[in-house]
């Protein structure tokens, strides 16, 4: 087993290692940077490696400012011990967004996912009203939006996955607001000329949280794995923060589209038998694989910004070292498998 982190401290020095790319992109990107949704779980991650990529491109002197409720100030401290200035922000407060200050390159990493069945209008401020006091207030701005697979239809399992030019779909309160979130940002790009990138991910994963590690944690206590959403991408977090800020240099207007995932569509099926052999027991499954699944075509990302660092099999191994070995985990189901659009 490859040598494993063992605090959420070595965990995200890890995550947050800046790749090659990063490091290129940020000494060709002058102004500052800003983080909107810094507190969550690829928001650390993100306004870290910025940090660290700048110190090693010789930009020292740009700022990385991160933006949150910050509802765990354990998180607004580990920031800026790690050299990103925080600033506590309600984003759906239209008064605190426009006194934040102006950055030169901004990811938006706001949004909600979770409880968007229970609370609909709730995630519809979120994922709407927010992106409409941010994209007024950074209009100068390039904006990196961060989106989801799920804006597309379920589509064959046979071929590459959805295209960017795929028809977007409305499969649940969740992917309706993310088309909305989308749309909104679009409509102040046009009506100000903003550079945007529709940044649509499916999905990221870590040694705490994400598709491989509901698998592993199935396959790890004997219960079955349902196969009904039988194929899925996915990306190392690293990986899908270093591809973000490379984004910022290819934002365009109207705004760009782009698919960012791994190259490989992987069978969740093959996916359990290779965790199982990993922690020596046969997975146990139910269900069958469906001839759909939500699977996206990375095509243009990856002749932008080659393949992943991280392999599949690294990715493996980190995660079942991790889940095997009791670390803690973030304890939020990606729920992947549902195939209502409700999460």
């Amino acid at each position: 087993m490859p040598e494993l982190p063992s605090t959420d401290h070595e965990i995200e020095l890890l995550l947050s290692t800046p790749t090659a790319g990063a490091i290129e992109a940020v000494r060709n990107l002058p102004g500052d940077f800003m983080v909107l949704g810094v507190g969550g779980k690829m928001g650390t991650s993100t306004a870290v490696m910025l940090r660290r990529a700048l110190d090693a491109a010789g930009r020292g002197e740009a700022v990385v400012t991160g933006v949150s409720r910050f509802s765990r100030p354990e998180a607004r401290a580990g920031l800026e011990n790690l050299g990103v200035r925080t600033l506590p922000c309600d984003l759906a407060d239209a008064a605190q967004v426009a006194a934040l200050p102006l950055a030169t390159n901004v990811l938006y990493l706001a949004g909600q996912k979770f409880g968007t069945d229970s609370a609909p209008g709730l995630t519809w401020i979120q994922n709407t009203y927010v992106p409409a006091l941010v994209a007024q207030h950074f209009r100068n701005s390039r904006i990196v939006v961060f989106s989801t697979g799920c804006v597309y239809p379920f589509v064959p399992v046979t071929g590459p996955g959805a295209h960017e030019g795929e028809p977007v779909a409305f499969l649940g309160e969740y992917a309706s607001t993310c088309v909305g979130r989308e749309r909104v940002f679009a409509h102040f790009a046009q009506e100000f000329g903003t550079r945007q990138l529709m940044y649509r991910l499916n999905y990221a994963v870590e040694l705490r949280y994400g598709v491989l590690v509901d698998i592993a944690l199935k396959v790890a206590r004997g219960e079955p794995v349902d196969l009904t959403m039988g194929w899925l991408n996915c990306i190392w977090q690293g990986d899908a923060c270093a591809r973000a800020i490379q984004c910022l240099v290819h934002t365009a207007n109207p705004p760009k589209l782009l698919n960012i995932t791994g190259a490989e569509k992987l069978s969740v099926r093959s996916l359990a038998g290779e965790f199982g052999r990993r922690f020596g027991r046969p997975p146990h499954f139910t269900g069958t694989e469906a001839p759909t699944a939500w699977l996206s075509d990375a095509r243009e990302s990856l002749k932008l910004f080659g393949p992943p660092e991280t392999s599949l099999p690294r990715m493996l191994d980190l995660i079942a070292a991790h889940v095997g070995g009791g670390g803690r985990l973030l304890g939020k189901p990606t729920h992947f498998e549902a195939r209502s659009g409700k999460f």
